[in-house]
């Protein structure tokens, strides 16, 4: 039960001291998440309310089935902003179709990351390179900002792009509202001076740092708080300021969207991507935070948590969620024990939606749109391109191409790209591996790169090192740079392969090997192996290679070179 429930790994040993500090963690991350959840909405292009249903469900399911403690999940901003990618595509906004299409999205991505789990796949997303999606999520941030900079405006514009979108600001800008204007950057002003001065300021007042820290979170419901009596005391919306406007009151209905197997075709690629992504953000966090505390996540076990809290978003009406790392920071600095702090919040974001969202109708879009600016501000990190740039040219490249494609074309392209460029970089790694030429360390056994220490070497022997599994997609590297040395060294009788790094031999990598003992045979030049791993050396042996090789197997390359070396007579004597 503990394997497939986690939450049995903790709950039965419960304590009053864990519950009280759950409870204490609950009460912070409500009151972050409300308006959170509300600007993530209005981001996905739903109505605020959908934002509350997807707050709710998925705490609970996650609380059953994730393997993290602490992480807390529900909308994020780069989810938010791929899913208005993918049904902007199906159905117009503000639809009954745009809704459903919402909720479907969040059953396909649920489904898909349930599969994985119970496959055991989960290190797939391994193969998804971290300087990819930082450039990913640093290219989303940007349009984030950019799409958000409408509602700041008070002014209607559209785009999957960052061309696109400023094109549409441009043409509708002398739309603008300068008492929208106004009150959004008098929002993103306070917002930006709570993270940075708020803190020093409560702490004038007798607060220590961790609590004037948690205080700051709240800083958000602060902004919509006052925003709300301004926008109600002046009659703002008569003065043209966009408001949320009326939010239906109650809980969600936990109901199966209807749906068509043509919207299922159209959302199954989207929904792999959003999964994929918010995956590999999820599990990023919860490593880091269970670290903290020296607790471990289960990879797959994550994909059925993350895969349950997506089904639960679904079948609520709402949309594709994640592990977020603002909202599982403060949870965690909250001092959360258990995800009972989740199912806690899940409670007050449920009590909100029933009593507290008529009070929201004079909640101005612009103060929604300035809580997502700045919290997507710590999304857009450049610094990644000058510490690839400075560290692999390669990794570089990738990321240059992902956040270009990304801002040019969109999330979808952009993902998709990035997805190919971490698969492609993987693939020119691999079928290049480092190739070193070895040389004794004189006065040691050890043997070293010629190139870069001072070594003993003889011109009939030649000793390679692959710092690499061989397989179908580097052997013929290997073969290339065995042929070219021996090309430049007429006086060469031996050849040793030095084994140590190579894990795996695959069949298309042992028939090179077949064929490299055969040429070098026919010149009069012995192939020797030298330590060799035991699978290696099992899987050798069983396809009869051992008993082909002209030359011998070594136990340790000094065996080798100083065996050889006393003996140049070729390879009968060998």
């Amino acid at each position: 039960m503990r394997r497939y429930l986690p939450i049995f790994a903790w709950l039965p040993g419960y304590s009053g001291a864990a519950l009280r500090r759950d409870l204490l963690a609950s009460a912070v991350v409500t009151v972050m998440l409300i308006p959170q959840s509300l600007a993530y909405a209005l981001l996905a292009g739903l109505p605020a309310e959908v934002g509350l249903y997807a707050s709710i469900t998925p705490l609970i399911a996650y609380a059953v089935f994730g393997s993290s403690r602490t992480l807390s999940v529900g909308p994020v901003a780069v989810a938010s902003l791929m899913s208005a990618a993918a049904l902007g595509q199906v159905a117009a906004q503000g639809t009954a179709d745009y809704l459903a299409a919402a909720a479907v999205l969040a059953l396909l991505s649920g489904g898909f990351l349930a599969l994985l789990g119970v496959l055991r796949l989960g290190f797939l997303a391994n193969f998804l390179s971290h300087p990819v999606i930082s450039g990913f999520i640093t290219a989303s941030g940007i349009l984030i900002a950019f799409s958000q900079l409408k509602h700041l405006l008070g002014i209607s514009a559209s785009g999957e792009s960052l061309p696109a979108l400023i094109q549409g600001m441009v043409q509708n800008l002398a739309d603008w509202n300068p008492i929208t204007l106004l009150l959004g950057i008098a929002v993103v002003l306070f917002l930006v001076w709570a993270r940075s001065g708020a803190v020093t300021l409560l702490q004038r007042v007798s607060l220590s740092k961790e609590t004037a820290s948690l205080l700051v979170k709240a800083a958000p419901v602060v902004g919509v708080l006052a925003t709300i009596v301004l926008a109600s005391g002046l009659d703002l919306e008569g003065k043209g300021v966009q408001l949320v406007g009326a939010i239906p009151s109650g809980l969600p209905q936990l109901q199966w969207p209807h749906f068509s197997w043509a919207l299922v075709e159209q959302l199954a690629l989207p929904a792999v991507m959003i999964s994929v992504i918010g995956y590999v953000e999820s599990v990023s966090v919860g490593k880091t935070l269970g670290a903290r505390r020296r607790q471990k996540i289960d990879m797959n076990q994550e994909l059925i948590g993350l895969g349950s809290a997506n089904l639960a978003s679904g079948i609520s009406g709402g949309f594709p969620v994640t592990g977020g790392f603002s909202r599982s920071v403060v949870n965690f600095d909250a001092g959360a024990e258990t995800q009972l702090a989740s199912v806690f919040t899940a409670i007050g974001i449920a009590l909100a939606a029933m009593f507290l969202t008529p009070f929201l109708y004079f909640l101005p879009k612009a103060t929604l749109a300035a809580t997502i600016i700045v919290a997507v501000l710590s999304l857009v990190d450049f610094s990644i391109l000058k510490k690839t740039w400075r560290y692999s040219p390669s990794d570089f490249f990738a990321v240059l191409v992902t956040i270009v494609v990304t801002l040019l074309f969109g999330v979808e392209i952009g993902v998709s790209c990035g997805v190919l460029a971490s698969i492609v970089l993987f693939l020119y790694r691999t079928s290049k591996p480092h190739i070193a030429e070895v040389g004794l360390v004189e006065g040691t056994e050890h043997f070293r790169n010629v190139e870069r220490h001072q070594v003993m070497t003889m011109p009939q022997i030649l000793s390679i090192r692959v710092d690499e599994s061989l397989m179908f997609a580097n052997a013929a590297f290997l073969e290339e740079r065995i042929y070219r040395d021996v090309a430049a060294t007429p006086e060469l009788r031996h050849v040793i392969l030095m084994c140590s790094a190579i894990n795996e031999i695959d069949w298309s990598a042992l028939e090179t090997l077949e064929s490299i003992n055969e040429q070098l045979q026919e010149a009069g030049i012995c192939l020797h192996l030298s330590e060799v791993k035991g699978p290696v050396m099992d899987a050798l042996q069983r396809c009869g290679f051992l008993e082909e090789i002209s030359g011998k197997i070594f136990f340790t390359q000094y065996q080798a070179f100083t065996e050889l070396r006393e003996n140049f007579s070729g390879c009968a004597e060998s």
